[in-house]
């Protein structure tokens, strides 16, 4: 089996302080096209695969609009417009925050953590970044008729999850491990992770069943890039950047996928020490190896070549590709 390869580095004045390692697929329709380190290393996706978590609730019919199935794919930052969204979205199916099981977690938006602080309201769990998810998985329960406990790998719920996540990964997942919000996350390979995203970068449009349901959340992550993370963060941020369409979502300790719809392509990224610095720097330069964004843009130079700059406003050092990735 290959190593890891080596991707991003931080240099200090003449030395390489710190080199981040990883794995990484571009899928096409004839397999994979491209690839870095180990295809067939086994990864937790963490939170960006949660376009293949909402999968099942697309299929089974329910009638969202975009706003929602991008929620539904989100890790959003809590503020005000997904903290509403989330709520209002709850309401609408007669349900509250206490039906929620992702648990409480703080806003991420500075200006909303503040004025709660100010208030002393406590956080609660449409303030959890996977509250949109969350959400989605409640939907899915409401129109399956099941129980509350949505987050149980053997309720209806997750076990319709697994046969998704399985069939369009197209692998069989050699187990889970429970997320940050209390679902199941599947294991897979890069490769499979990758060939998810390919799969939803060629759904048809306007069509029925798998195909059109992944069409829909492809393209309700493209129409809505502040409902699936927010201001500042590198997803929102990456989206609207690229020179062709995307739908780019990252999961925690170093995951990243992308979605490229007109070029039928998907990419998969993992980071091996699960650094968010190096992840994003490393699918900046994999969406600029291929043509999607521009090395040039805001976006594009706030990840990759970023100067390190100390307290004294001196430039010391860089954050960058190393030689032969993503070449």
């Amino acid at each position: 089996m290959p190593d890891a390869q080596d991707m991003i580095r931080a240099t200090r004045g003449d030395l390489v302080e710190s080199t981040h390692r990883g794995h990484a697929v571009v899928m096409d329709a004839g397999g994979i096209a491209m690839a870095w380190g180990d295809p067939d290393a086994v990864i937790y996706p963490r939170s960006s695969c949660k376009m293949l978590q909402a999968l099942p609730l697309i299929e089974a019919g329910v009638d969202l609009p975009s706003e929602r199935m991008a929620l539904a794919c989100a890790s959003h930052q809590g503020a005000a417009l997904h903290v509403e969204g989330v709520r209002h979205w709850l309401a609408d199916m007669g349900l509250g925050e206490d039906d929620l099981m992702c648990g409480p977690e703080p806003s991420r938006d500075t200006d909303l953590r503040h004025a709660m602080i100010r208030a002393h309201e406590a956080p609660g769990q449409v303030h959890n970044n996977c509250s949109g998810k969350h959400a989605g998985f409640l939907a899915l329960t409401r129109h399956l008729g099941a129980g509350p406990a949505y987050v149980d790998p053997d309720h209806p719920v997750q076990k319709a999850v697994r046969a998704a996540f399985e069939e369009v990964t197209g692998e069989d997942s050699p187990g889970f491990g429970f997320d940050g919000c209390s679902a199941p996350n599947f294991a897979t390979t890069t490769t499979g992770l990758a060939r998810a995203m390919q799969r939803f970068a060629s759904a048809g449009q306007g069509g029925g069943g798998r195909d059109g349901a992944m069409a829909a959340l492809r393209d309700a992550m493209i129409a809505h890039p502040m409902l699936v993370a927010g201001e500042g963060r590198a997803c929102t941020e990456l989206m609207a950047a690229c020179t062709t369409p995307a739908a780019i979502k990252t999961g925690a300790e170093g995951v990243f996928v992308a979605i490229l719809p007109e070029r039928g392509m998907g990419v998969a990224l993992k980071i091996a020490d699960g650094a968010t610095r190096a992840s994003e720097a490393a699918i900046a330069a994999i969406l600029v190896h291929l043509g999607a964004l521009d090395p040039e843009h805001p976006a594009a130079r706030r990840r990759l070549g970023v100067p390190i700059v100390n307290r004294a406003g001196l430039e010391v050092g860089r954050i960058e590709a190393m030689a032969g990735f993503p070449a």
